[in-house]
């Protein structure tokens, strides 16, 4: 339990904080999952939904949600998947 006035306003500040980088991260993660599957399934919005990943990652690492590096990572991973697939189907 904080004793002083400016630890218990951190600890306010700090369960703020916790819940909106919560949902961002619950949001993150929806849009990559939603992204990693219409690659998979050769959905027709792959684009759009590669594009909306790709944004949610970069916003993430602007907000240092997740590390710039991961962001980038994660990005290139799902682009070379949606590149496979599309290869793949193009191709059978």
């Amino acid at each position: 339990m904080p004793n002083t006035a400016s630890a218990k306003k951190e600890q306010r500040k700090s369960a703020k904080r916790r819940l909106l980088n919560r949902s961002q991260r619950s949001a993150l993660r929806t849009a990559v999952k939603k992204a990693r599957t219409a690659a998979e399934t050769g959905a027709e919005d792959v684009e759009s939904a590669l594009k909306l990943a790709a944004k949610k990652l970069d916003q993430a690492a602007a907000k240092n949600l997740i590390h710039k590096n991961a962001a980038a990572r994660t990005k290139s991973r799902l682009s070379k998947l949606a590149k496979k697939k599309t290869a793949a189907a193009a191709g059978s």
